[in-house]
């Protein structure tokens, strides 16, 4: 695991205030929304505005890729790098 993807991880974790789950209780693969982890919309709100904040990046809520990229964790840390980059 990067050290990108545990910050990401702590930061779900913090944001959203998931007192009973640990960072290796998140799989870096795991889905995020649904199924996986159960985020719900009002969660990617949220996460969206911890990562700007906490990454100095801009996420636009209505680009077509945004889903994708809110998918798992290890697909929010190609985001981050990628934007980073930018």
């Amino acid at each position: 695991m990067s050290d990108l993807q545990l910050e990401i991880k702590t930061l779900i974790i913090e944001a959203l205030g998931l007192e009973d789950i640990g960072v290796e209780d998140i799989d870096a693969e795991q889905t995020l929304f649904g199924e996986g982890l159960g985020l719900d919309s009002v969660d990617a709100l949220e996460l969206g505005l911890a990562l700007q904040k906490r990454f100095a990046i801009k996420i636009d809520a209505d680009a077509k890729d945004t889903r994708k990229h809110f998918a798992t964790v290890a697909s929010l840390a190609d985001y981050v790098r990628a934007q980073r980059a930018l």
